[in-house]
C-alpha cells in the first residue's frame, strides 16, 4: 500500500476505538505531515532512517509561520507518529514498526500562557464596540471562551440546542477525550448569549458565513485581528483564554479539584499546571 493511503484506514481504526473527534483530527494533521514529507512512497519502503529524518526536519522543528515548535507540541507529534506506525505494523501493512526507536524529548512542563488583567480589559472593551454580525458573533464566542475556559473544538462544536439559558448551562458534546459534560455560565454571559441567539432554535451557536460551522483556524485568525485592534502587542491564541480561566479559578479558590471540574479535565494531573502559587504566597510561606 502507498503511504498516502494508510492514514484513511488508521483514522477509521481510531474512530472504531472510540477516540474523540479532536484526537482523530490531531492524528490526521500529524500523519499528513509525514505523508507530505515522504511523498508517494510504499509503506514497506519506509525505514527507521526515514522516520528519523522526518523528526529531525524543519517540518517537525518549526511551525507553519517559521517559528520554533514548542517541545510539548513536537512530543505530541512524536506520539502520533509512533501510534500510526505501530498501527501499520500491527495491521500487517508494514513488516516492522519503523517508529519503535522514537522517544519523546525530555522537557519540563510549560506554564500556562495567560492574558494579563489589562489585556482582558482591552479585549472586553473591543467586544463592546462590535458593529457587524460577524463581530458580534466573535464577541459572544470569545467572551464565552474566556469566561468558561472552553477549548476551540468544543466552542465551535456547540449548537443552539446545547444552550440552556434558564439553567445557565452549556452542554458539551465535543470534548478532547470524548464523552459529554456540562459547564456553567455567569449572568453576564447568559445575557450576552440571549441577545446573540435571538429567536434561533437550532444550528451552530457560532456560525460562519452562510450558516456553516467555524473552523479552528478561522477562530484563531479572528482573535488575532481583535487583539491587534485592541492594542495588544503580543500574539494571542484561543487556548490562552482557557489558560486564563484556569489560573483565575485556581487563584480564587486554591482548589485543584474545583479547577479540574471547571475545565472538564478527566484527570487532576492535567490541572496541576495551574497550581502555581504567586510570588506573594511564596514570600509569605518562606518568611512567615
Amino acid at each position: 500500500m502507498l503511504l498516502p493511503h494508510a492514514p484513511d484506514a488508521y483514522l477509521i481504526q481510531l474512530a472504531a476505538d472510540g477516540r474523540s473527534p479532536l484526537s482523530i483530527a490531531q492524528a490526521r494533521r500529524h500523519v499528513r505531515l509525514l505523508v507530505t514529507f515522504m511523498g508517494p512512497a510504499m509503506i514497506i519502503d519506509v525505514r527507521h532512517e526515514d522516520v528519523a529524518r522526518f523528526l529531525a526536519s524543519d517540518v517537525v522543528g518549526k511551525r507553519a509561520d517559521g517559528r520554533a515548535r514548542k517541545p510539548s507540541s513536537a512530543n505530541a507529534l512524536r506520539s502520533s507518529l509512533r501510534a500510526f506506525m505501530a498501527y501499520t505494523h500491527g495491521s500487517g501493512l508494514a513488516p516492522t514498526n519503523t517508529a519503535q526507536l522514537v522517544r519523546r524529548a525530555r522537557c519540563g512542563p510549560s506554564g500556562p500562557r495567560v492574558l494579563t488583567d489589562g489585556e482582558v480589559a482591552k479585549l472586553v472593551a473591543t467586544f463592546a464596540l462590535a458593529p457587524t454580525d460577524a463581530e458580534r458573533r466573535d464577541a459572544a464566542l470569545f467572551t464565552t471562551m474566556l469566561r468558561t475556559g472552553l477549548r476551540v473544538g468544543s466552542a465551535i462544536g456547540l449548537d443552539v440546542e446545547d444552550v440552556d439559558l434558564e439553567a445557565r448551562e452549556l452542554r458539551l458534546r465535543r470534548l478532547k477525550n470524548g464523552g459529554e459534560d456540562v459547564i456553567y455560565l455567569a449572568d453576564h454571559v447568559v445575557g450576552l448569549l440571549r441577545v446573540w441567539i435571538g429567536d434561533r432554535r437550532d444550528g451552530p451557536l457560532f456560525p460562519a458565513r452562510h450558516g456553516r460551522r467555524m473552523c479552528a483556524r478561522m477562530v484563531g485568525r479572528r482573535l488575532e485581528q481583535i487583539a491587534s485592534e485592541a492594542g495588544i502587542e503580543r500574539q494571542i491564541h484561543p487556548h490562552m483564554l482557557r489558560h486564563t480561566l484556569g489560573m483565575s479559578v485556581y487563584g480564587r479558590t486554591g482548589d485543584v479539584l474545583l479547577t479540574a471540574r471547571a475545565l472538564c479535565h478527566r484527570s487532576v494531573a492535567s490541572t496541576a499546571v495551574y497550581a502555581r502559587p504567586n510570588a506573594a504566597q511564596v514570600r509569605a510561606a518562606v518568611t512567615g
